[in-house]
């Protein structure tokens, strides 16, 4: 379908709730009825790390106070990586350090650094497969495993209502340890900034003009959905049922509990590959969020002889910290799923969607037509960084298809292969206009400009969630930007760029 412009033809007339309370840690305590009294006083044995020992407005020093206590706890309880070697654990090559949170309330940040300078191809750990979290170990059942998530939930929301129900054990529950330090992370990436899932509705409106804001709220939604479909799972799953025969989860758990635990999972979990399907989404102490995600990365934990383990890319100094790749995922979908934007993105990308206006007499010519040349009656493409105009030059056929009004002409678009379809100076310049319009309505949906998104990332003090916010609407804009600087020296290559645009009634749609 490569309709080309040429000059010589002629002209063809054609709810996401508010939070604005401060957030939960991961497995945060729940009021339950007086039948779970018992499970009530193991709770409050949990993480001293846990957002509800913290306090919220006091004065700094009992702030720092607070702080201190969880510290001695933890020192009580010793730490991740002491528990995983008395659970077997071989030797490795890596510590758990810590940096400070942006939010003088919260725990420093712990992450993985390398204890011994590493070359590429080093082992720098291998967690046994009993001390990792998948859905097999949860619902004891490969076969229950597939059903469930095939048909009701994600793996990632069967984790979470593991990892709850492991919580209210306490320290019985033989997880203890890794669950006290998920709570400490509070479902925050190394950038110390929690999912959008988890911000108020004030701080999504630093993703007004963006996509993601949307994607954010769908997620949302998503989420409740799941939530809905848990008492499902326990009733289901044996052995959950046994082990909590009368905690039903929609009543033990309230909703803003499980998307926090759902959120934390998110940022954690990692697919395996070359593994059976229950065993696919892993929850692997060491692994993230402790290791930092890096797009320009090229090690994975992968699932090798009865462990996971971690083969790392590149050098290391003693105490620099891990990084692993996080997949060809764009920055909309790191902010989501871990809390960062990465500047360096060679994945990042934006959708246009276009669609063949269904109002048009001729429009199933012109959906056969698509669909010859791989392209459907409504068609995403994407944008990636660096390549904008290969992306624009990948829409105009499809646009140029749209604007074709005389049936004549469309018989010849239908019978031929190859370049057709000639396309006149005023149409050339109609379908030009429309995407040069539209890259320009996109980016006015941006409250901000570009310099001025350069002002506030100056800022040291800027609010971190505003900052990786404003990070992401930036780069979104210079995408845009690149696309409508791509079109406009289209247009501006016409012969006569001036003439007028020939008027088209049933012209695609763009979104």
């Amino acid at each position: 379908m490569d309709l080309v412009y040429s000059p010589m033809a002629k002209c063809i007339s054609a709810p996401f709730p508010s939070l604005t309370h401060r957030p939960l840690a991961l497995f945060s305590r729940v009021s339950i009825s007086p039948k779970y009294a018992n499970a009530r006083r193991l709770w409050k044995m949990c993480s001293a790390s846990s957002s509800d020992t913290l306090v919220d407005n006091g004065p700094v020093k009992e702030v720092r106070k607070s702080l201190e206590v969880a510290s001695k706890k933890e020192d009580e309880y010793g730490d991740l990586k002491s528990w995983m070697h008395e659970n077997g654990l071989p030797p490795c090559k890596v510590v758990i350090k810590d940096r400070p949170s942006h939010d003088a309330k919260h725990l420093p940040i712990h992450y993985v650094a390398a204890s011994e300078d590493l070359k590429g191809g080093d082992i720098a750990f291998a967690v046994p497969d009993s001390l990792v979290v998948t859905l097999e170990r949860v619902l004891g059942n490969e076969t229950i495993a597939e059903l469930l998530t095939t048909n009701k939930l994600s793996e990632l929301a069967c984790l979470a209502l593991y990892l709850m129900y492991e919580k209210k054990q306490g320290k019985k529950s033989f997880w203890y340890p890794y669950i006290r330090e998920l709570d400490r992370q509070r479902a925050r990436g190394q950038l110390s900034v929690e999912s959008p899932l988890l911000w108020s509705d004030a701080d999504l409106d630093y993703l007004t003009g963006s996509p993601t804001k949307a994607e954010v709220l769908e997620r949302a939604e998503g989420i409740k959905r799941e939530y809905n479909e848990l008492d499902t799972v326990w009733f289901m799953a044996g052995s959950l049922f046994q082990q909590y025969p009368y905690d039903i989860p929609t009543e033990a758990f309230p909703f803003e509990i499980f998307k926090q635990a759902f959120v934390a999972v998110q940022s954690c979990v990692v697919h395996l590959q070359k593994v059976s399907l229950a065993r696919r989404f892993a929850l692997v102490p060491l692994g993230p969020p402790l290791l930092s995600y890096c797009s320009n990365c090229k090690a994975m934990l992968a699932a090798v002889n009865g462990a996971v383990q971690l083969v790392v890319d590149r050098s290391y100094s003693a105490g620099d910290p891990i990084v692993v790749w996080c997949g060809p995922q764009p920055n909309s979908k790191l902010l989501i799923n871990y809390g960062f934007v990465d500047e360096e993105n060679s994945y990042d990308r934006l959708m246009v969607e276009a669609a063949l206006n269904t109002e048009d007499p001729q429009y199933q010519d012109k959906r056969l037509a698509a669909q010859r040349n791989g392209k459907l009656s409504v068609q995403a493409f994407q944008v990636c960084v660096g390549k904008e105009r290969e992306a624009v030059l990948e829409m105009l056929p499809y646009l140029r298809l749209g604007y074709v009004s005389d049936p004549s002409e469309m018989q010849t678009v239908l019978s031929s292969q190859g370049p057709i379809c000639p396309m006149s100076p005023c149409m050339e310049r109609a379908v030009l206009d429309q995407l040069s319009d539209y890259f320009r309505a996109r980016l006015a949906c941006y409250p901000t400009t570009l310099s001025e998104d350069e002002a506030l990332l100056s800022d040291a003090d800027l609010d971190p969630k505003k900052r990786v916010a404003t990070q992401l609407v930036r780069l979104e804009k210079k995408i845009l930007n690149a696309c409508l600087e791509t079109t406009v020296n289209f247009i501006n290559q016409l012969p006569d760029h001036s003439v007028s645009p020939c008027p088209a009634p049933f012209a695609p749609t763009l979104k």
